[in-house]
């Protein structure tokens, strides 16, 4: 028996790359960090960890690039999507993956997070991931100060030696998408309390424009505007405009 093709997937291949409908324009391509990069470091000495750390990624604006939780963007990486969440606990939002810079760490830099790619298609018309959220407080200073106390001969402190997993008190939070067309995305997130009571968590959705206007090269600015509550109209001086429904 010959096995089964999805030929709606493959005639959406095709078209992408016969007739140059953009499929592809919109996918996984938003990076999952972009503090404490190469990209982003402009120190005299080449310190990139030092120089743009996870603390200062929530308030200072990137050049090159943005990142966040299982999101999405132009192939440009312009104007993105992507999840934020917090379980009341936590001192900031949970807006991106946290990790060990390489002086912290033991065994160098090491992201501290769970989280699964779970499924994409090759054109990206459906995708699904899965990110899992502690519902006590994130041990951001117990996994710096723990590792950074150990020796390159021991194991590393990882997150779920922390606790904070205990008792199955997570959140699994599941993020689809799927294109109605090349330029229609349907998004839906699923949340499920693995935990043994009920427990409160805010999911925000967000929608932002990566900053291209504070560099001296182009001054235009992308514009954000609430139409009605519920819907986002997202302007863009290449991209045109753009909506977001909730």
């Amino acid at each position: 028996m010959k096995p089964l093709v999805d030929v709606t997937e493959q005639k959406r291949l095709n078209d992408a790359r016969e007739k140059h409908i953009p499929w592809k324009k919109w996918g996984p391509y938003l990076s999952e960090r972009q503090w404490g990069t190469v990209r982003e470091d402009y120190s005299d000495d080449g310190n990139a960890w030092d120089y743009f750390n996870h603390d200062q990624a929530r308030s200072r604006a990137y050049r090159w690039g943005e990142d966040g939780l299982g999101g999405l963007s132009d192939d440009k990486q312009r104007l993105c999507f992507a999840l934020a969440l917090w379980n009341e606990r936590d001192p900031i939002l949970k807006e991106r993956l946290f990790g060990l810079t390489n002086s912290e760490a033991n065994h160098g830099e090491d992201v501290k997070e769970y989280y699964f790619y779970i499924d994409s298609t090759p054109t990206h018309s459906y995708m699904k991931y899965l990110y899992k959220y502690p519902q006590r407080e994130y041990p951001y200073r117990d996994l710096i100060d723990t590792n950074r106390g150990r020796s390159r001969e021991e194991f590393e402190y990882e997150l779920l030696d922390t606790g904070v997993f205990g008792d199955d008190r997570y959140f699994d939070v599941f993020v689809e998408y799927a294109k109605e067309g090349p330029e229609n995305i349907l998004v839906r997130i699923t949340v499920h309390n693995r935990g043994p009571e009920a427990a409160r968590l805010r999911v925000l959705p967000t929608l932002w424009f990566r900053n291209t206007w504070s560099w001296g090269e182009d001054d235009r600015k992308p514009s954000l505007r609430e139409v009605r509550p519920g819907v986002i109209q997202a302007t863009h001086q290449e991209l045109g405009e753009y909506w977001l429904l909730c």
